[in-house]
């Protein structure tokens, strides 16, 4: 059945005020906030059609009622008016970024919190692991006479560094010499081709020098092996006690957030821009009474990662949305110009 705009205007009215007052709707309010244009017994007859159609459920005997799953997804894809985020607002997300970090890892962690603390909801922010993503570049700084830190710098945003002692005295030739050989060999290559066997063989086409270098592949070894899996942050899993509907299941939910595997389930899909997944549409039982926001940011051309919001299904959609899209932009950008910055030498 094609909802006339009359059905629509009352939906949209009855999702708006739940969503301010978490209350169940009635007739005689909707009628009210319609104008008097409509009256509350026709009202009445448009709410039990929008029911019978599972657009409206009834919580208990009352008289009002609340917006469904169905119809929440109704409201956000067609009758939430957008709303622009103003200039004082972005440049409020901006100011969260003015403390930019170097480091990317620290970066990512940073803005996990920002985003808990700016929307009450527990907040995630990941790189993610793609097949295409390669090294960029190997450094090597040393730290004193027989210890090296080495950095690996990858294609998915990640900076990995290891430090590593060698039982051979330091010198600059010797550093200037290994970095050359290490990034002929690895920058540009696929992390997930970088296997074991991998570096044997490169350590053999050293000869005679291949023990006194392979501390030094078995570490780069180890850092694409973390540059591969990415990184996930999380903040503000507290905040969802504040909410009456979700701190019964709050273990539920808190297990959820804190499996790496769970998280990547919810946010490593195809879709670009913001998903939003409301209640059962996230298949999961545990996250049946929350909404999840995800918003994929880039690197290059490729979404390199996601920064997301668990919340309750109560929210403020139209604040929250353009919101997330905006910081999502923000962290992607931040994190481009740090690459650039680590890839242009007079930097």
């Amino acid at each position: 059945m094609e909802l006339d705009e009359r059905k629509l205007k009352i939906l949209a009215a009855i999702t708006e005020t739940y969503l301010k007052t978490g209350e169940p709707v009635g007739s005689k309010l909707i009628a009210a906030l319609l104008g008097g244009r409509v009256s509350p017994a026709t009202v009445r007859n448009d709410m039990a059609v929008l029911f019978d159609l599972g657009l409206l459920e009834q919580p208990h005997t009352s008289a009002g009622r609340v917006p469904s799953h169905l119809g929440l997804r109704l409201y956000i894809d067609q009758l939430m008016p957008t709303q622009p985020l103003t200039l004082e607002e972005r440049q409020e997300i901006e100011a969260l970024f003015n403390r930019r970090n170097p480091d990317p890892d620290k970066l990512l962690e940073d803005s996990a919190r920002a985003l808990a603390k700016y929307t009450n909801c527990a907040a995630i922010s990941t790189t993610m692991y793609k097949q295409n993503a390669t090294v960029r570049k190997i450094e090597l700084i040393p730290a004193t006479a027989h210890t090296v830190v080495i950095l690996l710098i990858a294609s998915n945003g990640m900076i990995k560094n290891k430090v590593c002692r060698v039982d051979f005295r330091l010198t600059p030739k010797i550093v200037d010499f290994f970095t050359s050989f290490a990034n002929s060999r690895l920058a540009g290559r696929g992390i997930n081709e970088i296997t074991r066997n991998y570096i044997n063989s490169i350590s053999f086409s050293l000869g005679e020098y291949t023990d006194i270098f392979s501390p030094l592949l078995t570490a780069i070894y180890d850092l694409c092996r973390e540059a591969s899996d990415g990184r996930i942050y999380r903040s503000g899993t507290s905040n969802l006690l504040e909410y009456g509907e979700l701190r019964q299941i709050a273990n539920q939910l808190f297990r959820v957030i804190n499996s790496r595997e769970e998280l990547m389930d919810l946010i490593d899909r195809d879709e670009n821009g913001v998903r939003v997944s409301i209640g059962r549409e996230n298949q999961k039982l545990e996250l049946a009474d929350s909404t999840v926001i995800i918003s994929k940011y880039k690197i290059g051309e490729d979404s390199m990662g996601a920064v997301g919001l668990i919340g309750p299904i109560r929210m403020d959609y139209a604040r929250l949305l353009p919101h997330i899209e905006y910081f999502s932009q923000m962290l992607g950008k931040l994190l481009n110009e740090t690459l650039e910055d680590q890839d242009d030498p007079g930097a």
